[in-house]
């Protein structure tokens, strides 16, 4: 096996060739025109570099690598690069998860990328690019919000700001990196920004990448107040708010310039036909502008969502099933929801009238109805039952917020219904059903559709990664107060996606806690705090997650017998014994088929149990949980006795 440094070319080509879909955080890119087959040369070449690519990049002192193996046919190209302010233990990490989505996303695709805030990996079999190094770009805008006092010399501030980064960048040449502030003055927002290329170019090649997609994009930002630019040679993001995206302080700083004389970016001059893609004598636009739908955290958000007595025209369904409807909180709102508005009529016909051979599932807030359209796209529609427990604040509330957040481990939205006296949500369709059937069924069905320990880490790691997007990565902080093994779907890969948001909240970014005299969710997985005091944070989600984590790991639900919350800790009280004794693997799902690593077993029940400690502060977040399953160098504490220990609960 020889390693070699990849050359820029074949990135290129790779990148010209990729199409990024409209799909949420993270970003994968799959090429789609070539393929590879299952067990094949080439896919044991990926898996050489999958073992190898993450620990060379995060030990490398610019925190990139890039790698060749194999021979052609089957040679595979593989960049990574992590962000420069990150560490070496998130970056292998993050691209450690990298190499395990990227084949999910993007299966048998010889050429793909994923970019994630953290980190970018990039592989190809691509060689060369003929006539020239541009380097192929998608850029995302954030709509929720704009400037509207002065736009133009906000846009001309923030021109110098980027291009004032860039540079810095530029010359920093360990790891081309660099990160901005700018605070003009009381008329505008305080701007952050971040630039990045790959450490191998020299600085001249960073600036003229730089020129390249700052010409070609910042443009299409407008006075918008967020947005970044996603490039496998250089990237750069801003975005305004209370506190930095970034860790540390910032490299450069921009103040309000002199009056008169605003600080002014350099034009750069750009070729007819720079950004196209010429293919068989066509040409197609290589920046794709993908709208991520973000809304301000706030309840005047959620209230002009929530107007829906205010929605009068109907949108074809072609437009309600499009992946990312445009959100914003402005006039967009009634616009965009209207968009999402579908005739009753249409959802009888492709449910057969909800009729019972169709019902996917039932719970407190109704039935799930498997429906198809006339075009043969399969949708799920929830019916909400007359007398059900999520009452219009529920439902505007779960409306708001899943047409908004936007991730692979999310159910997604897709339309609504508001017609003689029904209310319908249409999610997108998820086949393999929810997770506590397969888990606790008891029908003939289910009891063949046991999971091996490759597809429960998944799972485990899937929903981990969800709740780290609402929590931390999303512009809305979310916490969800209703996970359950019954509210994770699995679509035809096993993939989970966390749904049913009736009872989330929104968070401001500062927030770390809120308090609530109406105590709802489901015993059991609900933290003690939360079940005693009305308490609710991230860490009551977190307490949920180990819940859930223990499930999979054992095959056994945790108690939810409401008439005795003392004892809602069955499960919590019989993994601590079993811990304790070091007999913690015995405690593995004997339906579970296949063989397992007992080791990642042990670390997934310790992570479990780290969640559900009584006290919230001792409960790690999300970023960390994800951490810990991602790499087995993370050293994990001791977890203390968990909450609800349903015998000797006098001692200590």
């Amino acid at each position: 096996m020889a390693h070699q440094l990849l050359p820029m070319a074949a990135i290129l080509l790779a990148a010209a060739l990729l199409a990024i879909p409209a799909v949420g955080y993270p970003w994968p890119a799959c090429g789609g025109s070539r393929s590879f087959k299952p067990n094949s040369t080439y896919q044991a070449n990926l898996a050489v570099l999958a073992a190898t690519l993450p620990k060379n990049a995060s030990d490398s002192p610019g925190l990139y690598a890039a790698a060749v193996v194999g021979t052609k046919p089957d040679q595979v190209r593989a960049m990574a690069l992590c962000r420069g302010d990150t560490n070496a233990s998130i970056c292998l990490s993050c691209l450690t998860q990298a190499f395990r989505d990227l084949p999910n996303d993007c299966s048998y695709d010889k050429d793909a990328a994923i970019y994630y805030d953290p980190c970018i990996l990039h592989y190809s079999a691509a060689r060369t690019l003929p006539g020239g190094d541009d380097d192929t770009s998608t850029s995302i805008v954030n709509l929720n919000a704009n400037v509207t006092s002065n736009p133009g010399q906000f846009e001309r501030l923030l021109a110098a700001l980027i291009n004032g980064t860039a540079e810095h960048a530029a010359k920093d040449s360990t790891r081309r990196f660099a990160t901005g502030e700018a605070d003009f003055d009381r008329e505008f927002p305080k701007v952050y920004a971040l630039a990045q290329c790959t450490p191998d170019q020299t600085a001249p090649q960073c600036r003229k990448c730089f020129a390249s997609i700052v010409a070609a994009n910042l443009g299409t930002f407008g006075s918008n107040i967020g947005g970044r630019v996603l490039g496998l040679k250089c990237t750069y993001r801003y975005e305004t708010g209370p506190f930095p995206f970034f860790n540390g302080p910032a490299m450069v700083r921009m103040a309000s310039p002199v009056s008169g004389a605003p600080a002014v970016a350099p034009a750069v001059r750009t070729p007819p036909d720079a950004g196209l893609v010429v293919t068989g004598g066509r040409k197609y636009s290589s920046v794709a502008v993908l709208i991520m739908a973000v809304a301000l955290p706030t309840l005047v958000a959620l209230n002009l969502v929530a107007c829906l007595c205010f929605w009068r025209r109907r949108r074809p369904m072609e437009q309600a099933k499009q992946p990312h409807p445009m959100y914003s909180a402005e006039a967009e709102d009634m616009e965009t929801v209207d968009s999402m508005m579908i005739d009753v009529s249409t959802l009888r016909t492709a449910t057969g009238d909800f009729d019972e051979s169709n019902k996917l599932g039932e719970g407190g807030f109704g039935s799930v109805y498997k429906g198809v359209l006339p075009d043969g796209d399969e949708i799920a529609v929830k019916r909400l039952s007359r007398s059900s427990t999520q009452g219009v604040d529920e439902l505007k509330n779960e409306l708001a917020l899943v047409a908004k957040l936007k991730h692979k481990n999310l159910v997604r939205l897709l339309g609504v219904c508001l017609e003689q006296q029904e209310r319908l949500l249409v999610y997108e369709f998820v086949p393999n059903r929810s997770l506590d059937l397969i888990l606790f069924g008891d029908t003939e069905r289910e009891k063949r559709e046991q999971l091996d320990w490759g597809q429960r880490y998944k799972i485990i790691n899937g929903i981990a990664r969800g709740l780290q997007y609402l929590h931390e990565d999303s512009q809305l902080k979310v916490v969800h107060r209703d996970l359950k093994a019954s509210n994770i779907l699995l679509d035809a890969n096993m993939n989970p996606k966390i749904s049913d948001f009736g009872l989330a909240r929104i968070f401001g970014r500062d927030q770390t806690q809120a308090i609530t005299s109406r105590v709802v969710g489901t015993f059991g997985y609900m933290a003690p705090e939360y079940l005693m005091r009305g308490n609710y944070s991230v860490k009551s989600d977190a307490f949920s997650f180990g819940v859930m984590v223990l499930e999979i790991v054992t095959g056994k639900k945790n108690s939810n017998d409401r008439n005795k919350p003392q004892q809602s800790g069955d499960l919590l009280t019989t993994v601590w014994e079993h811990w304790e004794a070091g007999t913690a693997a015995e405690l593995v799902d004997p339906r579970m088929t296949g063989s397992f690593p007992v080791s990642d077993v042990l670390r997934c029940v310790h992570i479990g149990l780290l969640c559900v400690q009584g006290d919230p502060v001792a409960r790690p977040v999300m970023s960390s949980l994800v951490m810990m399953l991602g790499s087995d160098t993370v050293t994990l504490p001791a977890p203390s006795k968990p909450a609800f220990f349903a015998r000797n609960n006098s001692t200590s």
